[in-house]
């Protein structure tokens, strides 16, 4: 079984040597780890001080393309490479790398596709008060959506079987973390976390340049992956607070126009017709939004399956490919 450890990299200069010093080198169940770097248009050297410490493989994106692009170019590479399973974790150093072997095991023993390495929230250092309270609120909406249990939804130090790569597919551009895990609930894929340690802060994140920025590009987020991966319950709930709102107007003209009538008054009640229908109306937009929403979801869930397939095929392949290059190697330098 193979192993293979990636780092997407953006100028990790000074800590891409201890991150991969920190790896470990071999773990009961795996026959081969290996590691790779994908360069995400670094300028700082990050890529020869890679080299010099040793790491197998080396991805360059050219350009600085973000994290979702560099973590879904990786998992690509890595399939193609023969990966068993893979494990993400960043250049920053901050997921203690001696955890692999809690990430990992899980998926060797077959009991999960999907494995996330959950931080000490409430314990960690780095976290003031309003992060902590926005981590594990963000992580309960996740839980929600994506039907998952995993207490860290942000955390972006995982390990996933080769089934679970063929079957990812990345379309945010902001983070892969809580895409893959609301695919992954939705789609029927076992995911399950450990607990696991971090080391001391590096350096600020890239992702976000404060809280105000990271709250609405988690929420941004979190929507369109609602509205990406479950269109009926996002159109509907909405359509529903519409159809309750022309409700409620309905049964007040009911009541003030036919059950207490005043034949003194001169009301025609006209302004709250008029919002009855509108109300009306939005929600049945919403809710014919919803069913189309379910035909494309249903269309794109193929195209999908279509297309994981495909992979499997392809990088299946490629594995045996490389296998058969081993052996090969191997018998010559027997004779």
């Amino acid at each position: 079984m193979k192993l293979i450890i990636q780092i997407p990299c953006f100028n990790e200069a000074g800590t891409i040597e201890q991150t991969l010093n920190d790896l470990p080198k071999e773990i009961d169940g795996i026959d081969q780890i290996e590691y790779l770097v994908i360069d995400d248009g670094s300028t700082d050297g990050t890529v020869k001080i890679a080299q010099k410490a040793g790491v197998h493989h080396v991805l360059r994106l050219g350009t600085n393309r973000g994290l979702a692009k560099a973590f879904s170019s990786g998992m690509t590479h890595a399939l193609s490479l023969g990966a068993d399973i893979l494990v993400n974790t960043d250049g920053d150093n901050q997921y203690c790398g001696a955890d692999i072997k809690k990430l990992v095991q899980p998926i060797i023993e077959r009991k999960a596709d999907i494995v996330v390495g959950c931080r000490p929230i409430m314990n960690h250092p780095e976290f003031n008060i309003a992060k902590k309270v926005l981590q594990i609120f963000g992580s309960w909406t996740l839980r929600l959506i994506s039907k998952t249990k995993v207490r860290d939804a942000a955390s972006g130090f995982r390990a996933f079987s080769r089934e679970a790569c063929q079957r990812l597919f990345i379309h945010s551009n902001f983070s892969y973390c809580m895409e893959t895990l609301i695919q992954a609930g939705n789609t029927g894929m076992c995911v399950s976390s450990v607990d696991i340690r971090i080391n001391p802060k590096t350096r600020k994140s890239r992702l976000f340049k404060n809280m105000f920025q990271y709250l609405y590009k988690s929420s941004r987020s979190i929507l369109s992956m609602f509205f990406l991966y479950r269109p009926g319950s996002f159109f509907f709930t909405f359509g529903q607070l519409f159809f309750a709102g022309a409700l409620f107007i309905g049964l007040r003209f009911i009541y003030l126009a036919y059950i207490i009538p005043n034949p003194n008054s001169y009301r025609t009640y006209i302004p709250s017709l008029i919002l009855l229908s509108i109300l009306a109306i939005m929600g049945m937009i919403l809710l014919l939004l919803g069913l189309i929403g379910e035909l494309s979801q249903a269309q794109r869930r193929l195209l999908e399956e279509i297309v994981s397939n495909q992979r499997a095929q392809l990088y299946n392949d490629s594995k045996h490919d490389n296998i058969k290059k081993i052996v090969i190697k191997n018998n010559e330098r027997i004779k």
